[in-house]
């Protein structure tokens, strides 16, 4: 299905009836990863999920966006539907996203439950490695941005850029990229307190990309919440551990 919305080619599916479900996936993924978890939550719900813009079939934004357009555009996206009260599961950057609306009170509907699925939202702490790279990157890109040299060398800082930068970075567009770069730096810790919403948390034990860690700092920052560790499982652990996953969210919705 498509539609429109902020000036965006949005393509989305939806499956179920009853209350409704919005599945909001990590960076550079796409809603077909969560094609089983949506056949699950389909059998009580009426479940909705979106490619997120530059991501599968949606558009690209004009420009970088920041994580206050990421949720302007989804709570757009969501009161097109005209539902008064939300459930929200959102995996890594999706997960970033629900938070924010979650603790917006301005929007035209309610998040009455909140599923973060290995969630991004934390701003890692920083070795002087990591800033020792940054730096000599930053320098690099001067040297090889200069039109004499890129004349010489019109590869370099592409080249420079696959070698120093994350998987993400490197296969994103110059606008994604620099859209990464902004999300990634927003640190979302002062609003947990703030979520209302019944909460459950559920990490892969074995998640690299947003670690353990984050999961129990998020579980003792937001009221109420409850942490479910997948043993063995990654960053995606809803598909390293399909089957605990998919009891774990049929308990916490009540399917079956």
């Amino acid at each position: 299905m498509e539609m429109v919305v902020d000036g965006l080619s949005v393509h989305y599916e939806v499956r179920g009836t009853g209350p409704w479900v919005f599945l909001l996936h990590g960076w550079g993924a796409n809603l077909g990863l969560f094609a089983d978890v949506a056949a699950v939550i389909a059998t009580k719900y009426t479940v909705v999920s979106l490619d997120f813009p530059g991501c599968g079939g949606t558009d690209e934004p004009p420009v970088a966006w920041g994580m206050d357009d990421y949720t302007r555009f989804t709570a757009h996206f969501i009161a097109t539907f005209g539902a008064a009260e939300i459930i929200l599961l959102g995996h890594s950057h999706g997960g970033r996203v629900a938070i924010r609306l979650a603790t917006d009170p301005g929007l035209g509907f309610r998040v009455t439950k909140l599923i973060l699925v290995d969630s991004a939202g934390l701003v890692p702490r920083r070795s002087w490695r990591y800033h020792a790279r940054v730096r000599a990157y930053k320098a690099g890109k001067m040297v090889l941005g200069w039109k004499p040299v890129a004349a010489v060398f019109p590869d370099a800082l592409e080249d420079l850029r696959r070698r120093t930068g994350s998987a993400d970075y490197t296969a994103a567009s110059p606008v994604m990229r620099a859209t990464l770069v902004k999300v990634v730096n927003t640190d979302l810790a002062p609003v947990l307190p703030g979520i209302t919403a019944e909460t459950l948390l559920v990490w892969g034990d074995r998640d690299t990309a947003t670690p353990l860690a984050d999961g129990q700092t998020m579980e003792k920052a937001i009221p109420g919440s409850g942490l479910v560790i997948l043993p063995g499982a990654g960053h995606f652990s809803f598909l390293d551990g399909a089957y605990t996953f998919r009891r774990v969210i049929e308990s916490f919705l009540q399917i079956g």
